[in-house]
């Protein structure tokens, strides 16, 4: 069922409707016509800003939703924008049903590419937006109005995917001077052009940190080695193991530090012939935490084939 815009917003009683001078933050939200992926990005010194400003949906949109916030924008906007609204029409509808529109500032792009900002006037400053091609940059309690320009400017000189783009109009945002309070947390959400409502291509939090945004490219770049990790897994379950051996060995290289990745990287080793080195790594990772070599002894050969032959080098 559609939302209209006389239904009461449903958060109003978590998040009520009042002049908080405390959230500042910047955001974009943005449409990729390469992919038809669409996606937002947030960094605030306010704790766990991802939870209120970031919403998305396969196929949908993505909206952001902050300053004083009105966290019923986020799913309100979606069902809008899944009923077939624009971004346009859905941002209008929202801030004219909104007696506090003055203090929102809200984002919104659509499936087909389609763009909106909304800063109302009484948003603390520096304050402001700047819509471009497939995508919004939005601000507010800046330490001065580039923040916003850069933001935009920094994504349309980036090459590469939506995540990359949508980290860089980020970090522009911060090298301008960001949020006038300093950082505390940030988040991603990206989704695919098509799928169920919980498809997600990346959706990373940074909760509370010094440098919210290096934890959160931290975040990814580890999110991507499990992405490969995970066709690696895929490729095991149709039987495939050598091109599963080579998934994971893919993982590890961009995830060196990441424990699970090493373990079935060694086994990866092991069964392309480098068993000096597969053990090696499997030795290593068991000193770590001797539940990996439980794991191991647990291991069916439909699920690992060279599983029996790693436990008897071990115990060679």
């Amino acid at each position: 069922m559609a939302f209209h815009p006389a239904d009461t917003p449903r958060f109003e009683s978590t998040y009520p409707r009042r002049r908080s001078p405390r959230r500042g933050t910047y955001s974009i939200v943005a449409y990729d016509p390469d992919t038809g992926a669409t996606g937002v990005a947030v960094q605030s010194h306010w704790f766990s800003v991802g939870g209120l400003v970031t919403w998305a949906e396969a196929g949908v949109g993505a909206i952001a939703t902050q300053a004083n916030v009105n966290v019923s924008y986020g799913p309100r906007g979606i069902e809008r924008l899944r009923a077939g609204e624009s971004a346009p029409e859905a941002v209008a509808a929202l801030t004219a049903a909104d007696e506090f529109a003055a203090v929102r500032q809200v984002a919104m792009v659509d499936a087909r590419g389609g763009v909106a900002a909304h800063t109302g006037a009484e948003c603390m400053p520096f304050a402001g937006q700047t819509v471009g091609a497939h995508h919004s940059c939005q601000a507010n309690m800046m330490a001065g109005p580039e923040v916003w320009p850069a933001m935009s400017t920094a994504f349309e000189a980036t090459g590469g995917g939506l995540t990359e783009r949508l980290l860089a109009a980020l970090d522009a945002g911060e090298a301008a001077g960001g949020d006038v309070r300093g950082r505390q947390s940030a988040a991603i959400l990206v989704v695919p052009a098509a799928g169920e409502p919980w498809e997600r291509i990346v959706e990373l939090r940074v909760e509370d940190h010094p440098e919210p945004l290096v934890e959160l490219r931290r975040l990814v770049d580890l999110n991507d080695a499990y992405v490969v990790a995970g066709e690696g897994d895929e490729l095991a379950g149709e039987g495939r193991h050598d091109e599963a051996a080579a998934k994971y060995l893919e993982a590890h290289a961009r995830a060196p530090g990441a424990t699970e990745l090493r373990f079935w990287a060694a086994l990866a080793l092991i069964q392309q012939g480098e068993t000096d080195a597969g053990l090696q790594e499997l030795r290593a990772t068991i000193a770590e935490n001797a539940g990996w070599r439980e794991l191991l002894d647990r291991l069916e050969p439909g699920t690992s084939p060279i599983a029996a032959e790693a436990r008897r080098l071990l115990d060679a």
